[in-house]
């Protein structure tokens, strides 16, 4: 059995978010901080490893925790160890924002994890600090540099573009020249609760990849259980460029994941209109056959293409809400 929908897309890559509590306050996402409507169960060590075996039987090779911020878990640990002990995931990464980066980007590396993406919105620290709410951007920097030093081999950075606030390509290119990392642009994303600033700051990604051509960078094929960015290199850079545009023709094209949120819920598209529930499925292997039947059976409503368009923006409230 593989994980194949109505429109031929394979599925490969889950995004597993592992809570939706975070300690930044970042405008695009929880600008007033983490604020629960209620006492959430996040899913259990055990409620892990049966999401974790079911879709590697079901030919998912790449894993990727989120949160929220995922390493704010106290089992966090724990849990690289669960996923990493199956042999069929080429590849174990997480989301964060840093913040426990420096302090403990070995002993993750010892667990498993083989990937990491950390977001910096800007290299700015007056910038870095108005977009996330902290003061911590030298510390950021120095966790990337240590992620390299301990041998994780892909360490990606994000930046979330926002208008006349952080696109000014210069700024970036003289920090990726001798790091031979890939710093990613991601167009901000309307959500539910972002309506305004989206409308204040959203800035199309294709003005960057201009720019990017223009001084010589070159379109890179993309590699297998790669994401949806367009990746540009240059012959005087270690490091790359990706751009992330969600508002571009065809990006659902090549969708490639699914998501699991904290809560156990099954989403299709990280602007669905709706979730599958998986949790009553979750506590034995006993479970297994109607859990798979379960999962197979939600990708025959997994539509062709998210509607950002028509501010169509499903039922995600915040990017923390299920892993962004």
């Amino acid at each position: 059995m593989q994980l194949v929908d109505n429109y031929q897309r394979r599925f490969q890559y889950l995004r597993l978010s592992l809570t939706e509590l975070c300690n930044f306050q970042c405008q695009y996402c929880l600008p007033n901080g983490y604020r629960p409507n209620k006492d959430h169960q996040f899913l259990s060590l055990n409620e892990i490893n049966n999401v974790v075996s079911t879709f590697t039987e079901l030919g998912v090779h790449k894993i990727r925790l989120t949160g929220g911020e995922p390493t704010l878990r106290r089992d966090f640990i724990d849990i690289l160890s669960i996923i990493s002990a199956y042999p069929s995931i080429k590849q174990l990464a997480i989301t964060t924002n840093g913040s426990r980066l420096l302090k403990n980007v070995d002993s993750w590396q010892q667990a498993g994890l083989n990937a990491i993406n950390i977001s910096i919105d800007s290299f700015s620290p007056y910038v870095f600090k108005q977009i996330t709410g902290q003061d911590r951007l030298s510390e950021l920097i120095q966790g990337v540099d240590k992620s390299l030093e301990v041998g994780i081999s892909k360490v990606k950075i994000n930046t979330v573009l926002m208008r006349n606030m952080n696109d000014h390509l210069a700024d970036y290119l003289t920090w990726i020249k001798h790091r031979p990392v890939e710093l990613r642009f991601i167009e901000l994303m309307e959500t539910t609760e972002s309506r305004e600033l989206f409308n204040r700051y959203h800035l199309a990604g294709q003005r960057m990849e201009t720019q990017l051509i223009e001084q010589g960078w070159q379109l890179q094929s993309k590699e297998a259980l790669s994401g949806p960015a367009k990746v540009y290199a240059h012959s005087d850079y270690q490091g790359k460029i990706g751009l992330i545009m969600p508002y571009s023709q065809d990006f659902c094209k090549s969708c490639n994941r699914l998501r699991v949120s904290s809560l156990g819920k099954l989403h299709y598209c990280l602007f669905g209109d709706a979730a599958v529930d998986l949790r009553d499925l979750l506590s034995s292997p006993e479970q297994k056959a109607q859990l798979k039947a379960r999962v197979l059976a939600s990708l025959l409503i997994k539509p062709e293409k998210h509607l950002l368009h028509e501010h169509n923006l499903g039922i995600t409230p915040n990017l923390s809400y299920i892993g962004g």
